[in-house]
């Protein structure tokens, strides 16, 4: 049993140096992990008026926090060596950047800090209570629950339920970000995450087949990649513990990319992953008259809408780069083909623009069924967003090592852009493919009134 639970410590996140002459995030360490941790919760408050120097508040001393405003509470999960989170002062940085608010990291680690994940998951309620205690003193301060905002992180997105359960669901918002799935999953809803914890909960879920939930928690849920393995991440234990937690933490990075002003991380309201990456589900955006839910921090622009249109919980499902900041800029690459016969394969996209700048998508998700005069419109993922294209590359592909090689016969290709619908489609006609040969074109504005 021990060994599973040395297993499963591997969910935590990694260290970060905080300043010595202010209150820090409490700093512990491997040994006192071993020996096990007493709870002891301290509050710290950050504002934009002591955004790099913590203040510890309680519920008899509320400090610098102004309850007129907006209150964000960060709170992480198992700590199973008991470094503070990498991210923390990160998060902080960018909530106070985009919004004048109190920031609280509810630190925990005095409590989460053990090998034994069972003994940290016993302690959620524990300090949920005393959250509640504090929330509780806002109120009488004249607060307003419809200001109280809660992230939490793994086991800290089960904390968030908690407190948003013990009032009635009044809670502004809550955002999960990759909740816990050991010894929660197929939990009832009064002893997890779930919908009716906030006025509106979002959730990330990045890694559902290992530490993180699987099954929809919130009134949204986003499944970056499908929830599975994250780009970037390494794909075998030779990655060290980075193999354990890479998928876990990324919900925190993705968050944090939305406090960014260079990443806009759009989302597609979709039955499945399978769905989504075939372009079945892209029927949303400025195109469409419909709004896209967006990841992360504004992801509650979408609340009323999603009350209106979509069920009450929806998935949404998205891809990402490797790197930060993580966007995907979308395009549909739209072929009609005039082959006499059926043609299966995959298609590698190339666009360059005037600077020389490329970047390349390979439609690989499913072999692509391409039919004399019918339209195969295919989901085409860059990493790289360019304003101009100037150039066009195409490559077909059936997979096969051996055999004759095939042509697909082009009658037209247009390339539109999801993220900038407002933004020329570009065409071209008459076209030929060899198998596994690259084709490069100058593409045409595409006339306007073609669909």
């Amino acid at each position: 049993m021990l060994g599973l639970c040395f297993f499963l410590s591997l969910m935590c996140l990694a260290r970060s140096d905080t300043g010595e002459t202010c209150p820090s995030f409490t700093k512990l360490s491997l040994p006192s992990a071993v020996v096990g941790t007493g709870l002891n919760v301290r509050l710290l408050l950050y504002t934009r008026k002591n955004s790099t120097c913590a203040q510890i508040i309680s519920s008899k001393f509320l400090g610098n926090l102004n309850v007129t405003k907006k209150t964000t509470f960060i709170i992480h999960g198992f700590r199973p060596t008991g470094s503070p989170p990498v991210w923390i002062e990160e998060l902080v940085d960018s909530l106070l950047s985009v919004e004048d608010m109190n920031v609280v990291v509810v630190d925990w680690n005095r409590g989460a800090t053990t090998v034994v994940y069972n003994h940290a998951s016993s302690k959620t309620r524990n300090v949920a209570e005393v959250l509640k205690e504090f929330i509780d003193q806002m109120l009488v301060e004249g607060a307003s629950l419809d200001n109280i905002y809660m992230i939490g992180v793994s086991l800290g997105a089960h904390i968030s339920g908690f407190v948003g359960e013990a009032y009635y669901g009044q809670l502004g918002r809550i955002t999960g970000l990759d909740p816990a799935g050991p010894l929660y999953n197929e939990k009832p809803p009064e002893d997890r995450l779930d919908p009716s914890d906030a006025q509106f909960v979002d959730v990330i879920h990045s890694d559902i087949d290992a530490l993180g939930y699987k099954e929809p928690l919130g009134n949204i849920d986003f499944y970056p990649n499908g929830g599975l393995d994250q780009p970037g991440c390494p794909k075998t234990i030779f990655g060290g513990f980075q193999y354990f937690k890479c998928d876990h933490q990324r919900s925190v990075y993705l968050y944090l990319s939305s406090l960014r002003e260079n990443c806009t991380i759009t989302a597609y309201p979709c039955d499945s992953y399978r769905d989504y990456r075939n372009g079945k589900c892209v029927s949303c955006g400025p195109s469409w008259q419909e709004p896209c839910p967006l990841l992360g921090y504004y992801a509650d622009n979408w609340k009323d809408y999603l009350k209106e249109k979509y069920p009450p919980m929806t998935k949404a499902y998205f891809d990402t780069a490797e790197k930060k900041p993580f966007c995907i800029y979308h395009y549909f690459v739209d072929i009609i083909t005039w082959n006499k016969n059926i043609r299966r394969g995959s298609i590698t996209i190339k666009l360059r623009d005037k600077a020389g700048n490329t970047t390349e998508s390979k439609i690989n998700h499913e072999p692509a069924k391409f039919q004399k005069y019918h339209q195969v419109s295919l989901l085409a993922r860059f990493n790289q967003d360019l304003e101009k294209v100037a150039a066009i590359s195409l490559v077909f592909s059936t997979g096969s090592v051996v055999g004759p090689k095939y042509k697909l016969r082009i009658l037209r290709v247009k390339l539109r852009s999801l993220a900038h619908p407002e933004r020329p489609q570009l065409c071209r006609y008459d076209l030929v493919l060899m198998e596994n040969v690259e084709t490069a074109f100058q593409p045409i504005l595409c006339p306007k009134l073609q669909m």
